[in-house]
Order: structure tokens, then C-alpha cells, then sequence
């Protein structure tokens, strides 16, 4: 099976990752993949990866289908794909109104649609094929790559609801999940209407025995993020509206305070992965049983990381069923 963890892992600088990336393939992890919000960007740390430590797969989850054109997006898959043959894939998604429009100026419009037509161009780019033409949310006019990869990579696609993860089953190579617990995965999963692709998930997880800590900074990030529009409507679909309405409605008056004391423990428990690290790689090894084929870390800040050997020592303990080779291997790494 694929392990992966998202990089750069949160409060280590992205040079740092020299040693802490080749570590982690040590310890188990069999990808290394990349989210892009308004830290780094979603291709430079792959790329620095792919030196690191070659034999990790490397993902994006996700680049935003609005803040790029499809033709730079196109480019800069077929550099990382020549640069690492066989180990890259592709992950493209909508993202949202905040980072497209609020941060970077541009219009959120047709997000399917929109999804949907960066995929096929994307994909035809990469095969070698010239683009002319019209497509619903863009026109291109005579762009073909100067050298495709010899080997195109795999594109996944991020879903939140039945529309756009049908699109991913239909046209996609994988589909790409985030903000779920374990027993939201086959609600999801059969909203893919495909059981060959692969289907990644972000999973958050702040491994430590401090309770409280976990908890309070799952509801700093609960109200972040599921108060975007999208992800309201996406776990309502879950199930969660009449749980979170307390929080949506203390957050629409701007009431933040209010707004964290509504998300109820329950819900941060299922949301962000929390505990001892065994405890925790028992609680990732259910996504899996649920069925995520490639599980991917996105570590949260933790007070038992108290510098890079005991980061290593906590990440390494997280991957299910790893061998003592492996594990010994981690720890051998020059941090």
C-alpha cells in the first residue's frame, strides 16, 4: 500500500527537508505530496524532492485550476514529470473563492465546468497532442508542448460532492479527498462510480497525548476552513449540517469566539487525527480499511516534536505496519 505525508511539513523550513525527506522514505512513506494555499507553491518542493529522496511519488493535492493557465499548468506537470519519469502525478481541483478570487484576483466561475476543461486540455498537452480550439470556460489557440514527457503523468482530481467526484471517476486517473473522517470514505468512494482508480485523501493529524491542545487547534481549523462556502455545502452532504449550524451562524455575525466554542469535540475527533502515535496510525489505518488507497499526512503542529529527531521518531511511528528495518533506516538519517 502508499503512505504518503504532505511537504513542507509545517514549522520545519523547506530547506530543512534536505535531510528530513529522505528520512521519512526511510521510515515507510511512499509519497511525498504538496498543498498549495498560501505557503509554498505546489511544485517547488516536489521538485527538491525529487532529488532528496528518489524513489518517493510525488503529488500535488491540489493545483488550483483558476489561478494558473492550463498551459503553465501543462508545462510545469511535463517538467516534473521528466524530471522524476514514473514517480509524478498531477492533482488539479477548484479550490475556492477565498484563495482564486479574494487572494489572487481572478473570477471563481464554473468550477466544474472549469475543471472539467483543464483536465482534457491538460491531459491532450501532455500526450503531445496541440490544443486549438474552444473549450467551454477558455478558448486556446496553437499551444502544444515543446517536449511532452516521454512517460505523461497520472492526473487525479479533487471532489468534494457527487458532481465533481463522478467527474473524477468518469475522466480522472484518481480522485482526491480532504476533510473527511473514516466513516465519511464510503459515502465518497461511491460517489466516484469507479472502483479501478485510486482515491487519495489529506488527512490532518496532530499526534500528541495533550488532549485539549489537539482539540483547540482542530477548531481553529474547522472554523477556517469549514466555513467556506464549498465545504458548508460538502458536509452537509456528510451529514453534519445540524451539528455545525451553530457554528455557521455564530461565524456569519462575526462572532469567532462563538464560532469555536460550537464545534463539538466529536466532530474535531473525527476530523483531525489526534493521540499518542500509535494511537494515531491505528486511527489512519481505518481510512484505509474504509477505503483510501494512499492515505497522506498533513502534520499538524505538535508539542512532542521538540526538534527534527523526535519529528522523524513521531512520523516514522505513524506508518502502519512498517518494518524494523525501515524504521531503523529513518533514524540512521543525518538530521
Amino acid at each position: 500500500m502508499r503512505w504518503g505525508i504532505t511537504i513542507p511539513v509545517t514549522g520545519v523550513p523547506l530547506a530543512d527537508h534536505a535531510a528530513l525527506v529522505p528520512a521519512l522514505a526511510a521510515a515507510g512513506y511512499t509519497d511525498a505530496w504538496t498543498a498549495e494555499v498560501a505557503g509554498t507553491d505546489a511544485f517547488t518542493p516536489l521538485a527538491l524532492a525529487s532529488t532528496w529522496a528518489p524513489t518517493l511519488r510525488l503529488g500535488t493535492a491540489i493545483v488550483p485550476v483558476f489561478t494558473r493557465g492550463p498551459a503553465l499548468i501543462a508545462m510545469s506537470a511535463a517538467s516534473l514529470a521528466s524530471a522524476a519519469p514514473g514517480r509524478f502525478v498531477l492533482g488539479l481541483g477548484a479550490s475556492s473563492p477565498v484563495i482564486v478570487s479574494d487572494w489572487n484576483g481572478l473570477t471563481f466561475d464554473a468550477p466544474w465546468r472549469r475543471s472539467r476543461d483543464v483536465l482534457r486540455m491538460v491531459r491532450a498537452a501532455l500526450a503531445g497532442e496541440r490544443i486549438d480550439g474552444q473549450f467551454d470556460t477558455f478558448c486556446i489557440r496553437r499551444f502544444a508542448l515543446e517536449t511532452p514527457p516521454a512517460e505523461p503523468p497520472p492526473i487525479m482530481l479533487a471532489g468534494l460532492r457527487p458532481q465533481m467526484l463522478r467527474l473524477a471517476g468518469a475522466e480522472a486517473d484518481g480522485a482526491i479527498l480532504n476533510w473527511i473522517g473514516p466513516d465519511d470514505v464510503p459515502r465518497c468512494v461511491d460517489a466516484v462510480q469507479n472502483p479501478d482508480i485510486e482515491v487519495v485523501a489529506r488527512i490532518f493529524v496532530c499526534p500528541t497525548a495533550e488532549v485539549e491542545y489537539a482539540r483547540a487547534l482542530g477548531r481553529r481549523l474547522i472554523t477556517s476552513y469549514l466555513t467556506v462556502p464549498a465545504y458548508a455545502e460538502f458536509h452537509r452532504w456528510l451529514g453534519r449540517g445540524e451539528i455545525l449550524q451553530p457554528m455557521w451562524d455564530a461565524w456569519a455575525v462575526g462572532d469567532r469566539a462563538a464560532a469555536l466554542a460550537a464545534v463539538p469535540d466529536d466532530v474535531v475527533d473525527a476530523l483531525i487525527v489526534h493521540g499518542r502515535p500509535e494511537v494515531c496510525s491505528e486511527r489512519l489505518q481505518a481510512y484505509v480499511d474504509a477505503g483510501i488507497d494512499t492515505p497522506v499526512l498533513a502534520m499538524l503542529p505538535t508539542p512532542d516534536a521538540a526538534d527534527a529527531a523526535s519529528l522523524v521518531d513521531i512520523l516514522s511511528r505513524l506508518v502502519p505496519a512498517k518494518s524494523t528495518e525501515a524504521t531503523a533506516g529513518a533514524r540512521d538519517v543525518d538530521l
